[in-house]
């Protein structure tokens, strides 16, 4: 399986009768899936099938979904409500005559609000069915397209992925082949801390001083950050090559990698060493911030 990006865009439309339609889906990154969809006003009962069918296609990353919907033709109608008509009419003739003052006329009866309403005509529920029908097939057009382009982000982003690995891998090797590590090395460096302490200090236990440099060299050894590091390398090749919804694990093992980098550079006792930890470190946060895009 490749690897899938969490960011992406698709756009399907269609029509039926007198209805179009345009379906938007637009998704970003996130710790987990977070489905946003808005439909338009008769279509409200196909917002749960869209929903299960998004959720069934996505796996990581917040999508905004958007089905818009426009009736061409649509003929409004004028609907005048006799019963309230009647009443103002007869209230407005009585108080017309109390006043001495002309009766009331239909035009300003009508004006009244709430006695004439405006509506668009309906349309049978034939028709109604068929363009919600019609709206989730461009929305599987859509997810189809999302996922297309989901897929060749993500095939991009396994390319700088595995490239980043490699270059944490190599600085790994590197601080494990530097000089500074190799046994004769940390000797002379303790030897020449135990005579600088010596020539400066009065008192000093000499074969104390020694075994509490022995003790110290062995805390800032890193073979264990080393090993490691590489294993972690290797897991994170493994996701890599296995593919498929794995950005979570990613960016587990980019905090491993991340951890282990500082405790190598905290503990690095010659320039050397503390350059490639540094080095290391930007590596690796270059690393997550690829892999935070991965479903």
């Amino acid at each position: 399986m490749t690897l899938t990006s969490m960011t992406g865009f698709a756009r399907a439309a269609g029509a039926h009768g007198p209805w179009r339609w345009t379906v938007e889906l637009k998704c970003v990154n996130a710790k987990g899936l977070d489905l946003r969809l808005r439909v338009p006003a008769g279509f409200d009962r196909i917002e749960g099938e869209a929903r299960a069918r998004l959720a069934k296609a996505l796996a990581r990353g917040a999508c905004f979904a958007t089905i818009s919907a426009q009736r061409d033709g649509a003929s409004s109608q004028a609907r005048v409500d006799a019963v309230a008509l009647a009443a103002i009419a007869a209230a407005a003739r009585e108080a017309a005559k109390a006043a001495g003052l002309a009766p009331p006329t239909m035009d300003g009866l009508l004006a009244v609000r709430g006695v004439v309403e405006i509506v668009e005509a309906a349309d049978d529920e034939a028709t109604i069915a068929a363009a919600c029908a019609g709206a989730l097939e461009s929305l599987d057009i859509a997810i189809a397209a999302l996922a297309v382009a989901r897929r060749a982000e993500g095939a991009a982003l396994e390319t700088i992925l595995a490239e980043r690995l490699d270059a944490i891998a190599a600085l790994t090797q590197a601080a494990d082949d530097n000089p500074a590590r190799k046994p004769e090395a940390v000797r002379e460096r303790l030897r020449q801390s135990v005579a600088e302490l010596m020539a400066s200090s009065r008192g000093f236990d000499e074969n104390r001083l020694h075994q509490e440099a022995i003790l110290l060299a062995a805390k800032a050894d890193i073979r264990e950050e080393l090993d490691r590091l590489k294993t972690h390398v290797a897991a994170a090749r493994a996701l890599l090559s296995e593919g498929g919804p794995v950005g979570r694990r990613l960016d587990f093992l980019a905090q491993e990698l991340g951890r282990e980098a500082n405790t190598l550079s905290a503990k690095a006792n010659d320039v050397s060493l503390t350059a490639q930890g540094l080095e290391l470190r930007a590596q690796i946060e270059q690393w997550r911030e690829q892999a935070q895009n991965i479903e």
